[in-house]
């Protein structure tokens, strides 16, 4: 029973040792991918007094952590955090918080950890001057043994940390859904094909003064390192380098920047882009104030020179421009040809005359149309700061200056036109107004290229305009008619040259070889010409030689004819004399003249009857009367008439040869 007792009081002692060294943690195993906050739970030294962290001793939190293996403690003094590694994913950011440090300035919102960023070593920290708070600085990815007592490392995807309150978790929480929100756990990165800029407003840093509106450049990439920014990423430096809190002048471009966003926030805005044709005119509100560049003629306002506050003189060339237009403004203004209608339904595609309608008119003969007018105007790009700097925009150009001064000028010239000849002078009145304009627009640094009339139109409900037209268009119909009457005469005129040029054409051959064929017959007739002119000749010499011989010849028969003749005269006249002696003779035998010619007559009557054949008894006799005796029958009277026509011809023959016979 004794030794029973015994062994029972020995294995009663083994586990009571046994709890009470589990129960002591004297020995602790920390693993290789974990990290052990030191808790001193009693301290000869005391209790820590200020502050969280016990750098001298003290009872707390102690500032070193514990890594993987065994680690072995003076029993019941020491509690053990054992807590993961931080690690930051790739490419993402993560924020410290510092529970214990210095305080933070009246014009900070984060902690400075200008001589100290050593989150390792919290004695290095805290000694260094280390502020509480969230930090400045950021941590990259990695993983990182901290001391999570001290800082509170926040993550994208968790919060690393011991929660020494109730309430830590919900604080810290509200930190990540606050950086979550202004997408603070990536990096900031702009893309060159998406024709952006980044405009950074720091939350840090003492205020703008009342002469900025926005914070000036403060570093550059030839600044010393000591005071360069490295684009927001150190703020540090920028705050060292004298940057403010506020929005930022100087803009991010293409890259990417791992920027704390509880010390700034980027709002990412599109490139300033001028297209070719027109230029950009800055309005810049911040710079320094510089001398008047605009010139004494110049009495609209200041031009001043790049990077000035107000108008700059030197326009922005076509290109893109990572301008930040919270610091000013650019205005578009077309340096190419523009159309400004004065159309109510027409709008351009740069909508300067999109409150522009037609000019409403009064002519001289109390018609009330509206005339649509285009007027094409030029900006030379070196006088573009100009015309922004007098009127503004080109908009309120149009519209303030442009428009009254185009209505008014059509409006006096409607009034001294009739609405005919407002329709039939457009062009003179067009060609008079761009003259006359033009002179107008240069007085505001513009050129006038042309100015284009429409058409008078007529009110709504009023019909008065279109009569008149349609007397314009019937007249012109006539004209048109009689106009197309000639132009048919003619082409019919044309038609029959062209049938009789076509005939010809096709008669062509038959005209040449008859052409020739004439060529030919006048060649022959000149040879024959000329041949029959020889022989003419020849014939000239003949019969002259022919006439001479003739004429000798006819003297000679002519001698010989009178010498003939003479002796027949004398022959005849002899003849003569011995007939009408022998007549004479006979006539005086015969009882007479009239008994010689009765003679004569029958005897020719017989000869006459002898030669024909008649008979001189007819076969039939036909009588008139009983008594024949007195004139002989038809027969005798039938004879004696014969006889006495006869007779006198006979007589008269008769008298006309005896004188001839006589001589």
């Amino acid at each position: 029973m004794p030794d029973s007792i015994m062994l029972g009081s020995g294995a009663v002692l083994v586990a009571f040792v046994f709890v009470l060294f589990v129960a002591s943690r004297c020995v602790r195993y920390v693993g290789n991918n974990r990290v052990a906050v030191v808790e001193k739970l009693w301290s000869g030294a005391g209790s820590i007094t200020d502050g969280l962290i016990a750098l001298r001793g003290e009872a707390g939190f102690q500032p070193d952590v514990l890594r993987g293996g065994y680690h072995f403690f003076f029993p019941f003094q020491y509690r053990i955090h054992s807590q993961p590694l931080v690690t930051i994913p790739q490419g993402q950011i993560g924020y410290v918080f510092a529970r214990d440090g210095a305080p933070l300035g009246p014009t900070q919102t984060l902690a400075s950890n200008a001589r100290t960023a050593d989150f390792l070593d919290v004695r290095a920290f805290l000694s260094g001057g280390g502020q509480k708070g969230p930090q400045r600085t950021i941590l990259r990815e990695g993983t990182y043994a901290i001391n999570s007592a001290q800082f509170v490392i926040v993550t994208r995807d968790r919060i690393y940390g011991l929660m020494l309150s109730a309430n830590d978790g919900d604080l810290f929480d509200q930190m990540q859904a606050l950086i979550a929100g202004r997408n603070g756990f990536e990096a900031v990165v702009i893309k060159d094909s998406s024709d952006q800029i980044g405009i950074v407003t720091v939350h840090d840093g003492p205020a703008l003064n009342a002469d900025h509106i926005i914070a000036p450049e403060v570093g550059t990439e030839q600044s010393d390192a000591a005071t360069f920014h490295n684009s927001f990423q150190d703020p540090e430096k920028f705050i060292a380098a004298g940057g403010r809190r506020g929005r930022q002048l100087q803009v991010l471009v293409e890259g990417s920047y791992y920027i704390n966003r509880l010390f700034a926030t980027v709002e990412m805005v599109a490139k300033t882009v001028i297209e070719v044709g027109h230029v950009g005119v800055v309005i810049s509100y911040t710079g320094n104030d510089t001398a008047d560049t605009s010139g004494d003629d110049y009495r609209h306002g200041e031009l001043v020179a790049r990077g000035s506050r107000g108008v700059w003189s030197e326009p922005l060339l076509p290109g893109k421009y990572a301008f930040n237009t919270y610091a000013g403004k650019i205005l578009i203004v077309p340096t190419t040809n523009f159309i400004l209608k004065w159309e109510s339904d027409t709008i351009g595609q740069h909508k300067f005359d999109e409150n522009l309608s037609e000019v409403s008119l009064i002519t001289r003969d109390a018609f009330e149309p509206t005339l649509p007018l285009s007027v094409v105007v030029h900006i030379d790009y070196r006088k573009a700061p100009l015309v922004v700097q007098r009127f503004g925009d080109i908009k309120k150009l149009v519209e303030q200056t442009l428009d009254p001064m185009v209505s008014a000028y059509f409006k006096n010239i409607a009034q001294k036109k009739t609405l005919i000849e407002l329709l039939q002078e457009r062009s003179d009145i067009q060609e008079q107004a761009g003259a006359e304009m033009r002179t107008k627009f240069a007085t505001y640094n513009l050129e006038m290229q042309e100015v284009l009339i429409g058409t008078p139109r007529a009110s709504a409900g009023n019909d008065q305009i279109e009569k008149v037209l349609q007397q314009l268009r019937e007249r012109q119909v006539a004209e048109e008619r009689v106009t197309t009457y000639e132009k048919q005469r003619i082409a019919a005129e044309g038609e029959k040259a062209l049938r009789e040029a076509e005939a010809r054409a096709n008669q062509q051959t038959a005209i040449t070889q008859s052409e020739l064929s004439i060529i030919v017959r006048e060649n022959e007739g000149k040879a024959a010409l000329r041949q029959a002119t020889q022989q003419a000749e020849q014939t000239r010499t003949l019969a002259k030689a022919e006439g001479e011989r003739v004429r000798l010849i006819g003297e000679g028969e002519a001698a010989k004819m009178i010498a003939l003749a003479a002796a027949d005269a004398e022959r005849i006249t002899k003849t003569g004399l011995a007939t009408a002696e022998t007549i004479a003779k006979q006539v005086e035998a015969s009882g007479g003249a009239h008994n010689q010619l009765t003679r004569q007559i029958v005897e020719r009557l017989a000869e006459a009857l002898e030669k024909s054949g008649v008979d001189i008894v007819p076969r039939i006799q036909i009588s008139t009367g009983s008594d024949g005796a007195a004139g002989g029958g038809p027969l005798a009277a039938l004879i004696g008439m014969m006889l006495g026509e006869k007779g006198q011809d006979l007589l008269a023959e008769q008298a006309t040869a005896e004188p001839a016979q006589t001589h």
